[in-house]
């Protein structure tokens, strides 16, 4: 199957709603609004408008995220994370220990003591 992606959330082409549709329905997973689409899509917002209103004609439902979350019950638009925390997890679960991975160290507390006494130095030169 197709997929077109926008942002960060994909969509399965070939399925129930048209690509143009289906890159509005994106988009408002996206959380952007009518005229924001428009722009992306470089349509007017009325025609944007028209699309999201398809969408929701098509998939039966009233609002928007009622749209977002029947199209991810039937699997039409997935988000991108998804897949980025499965990838995750699978190199988790390998348990491939990567040599070049380091874990954040705590900051050290020298760069408060630094402007400490450099505060101290100026209250000096001003006595």
């Amino acid at each position: 199957m197709e997929k077109i992606t926008c942002g960060t959330w994909t969509g399965q082409l070939g399925q129930a709603l048209a690509p143009r549709e289906l890159e509005a329905l994106l988009w408002v997973a996206q959380g952007l609004t009518t005229k924001e689409i428009a722009r992306r899509m470089g349509i007017s917002p009325g025609t944007a408008a028209n699309r999201i209103e398809t969408v929701l004609y098509k998939l039966e439902v009233g609002r928007r995220i009622e749209a977002v979350t029947k199209a991810m019950g039937r699997q039409l638009i997935s988000p991108l994370c998804i897949a980025l925390a499965g990838l995750m997890a699978v190199h988790a679960a390998l348990g491939d220990t990567d040599p070049v991975r380091r874990d954040r160290r705590v900051p050290e507390r020298r760069f408060a003591e630094t402007r400490i006494t450099r505060k101290a130095e100026a209250i000096e030169f001003h006595l």
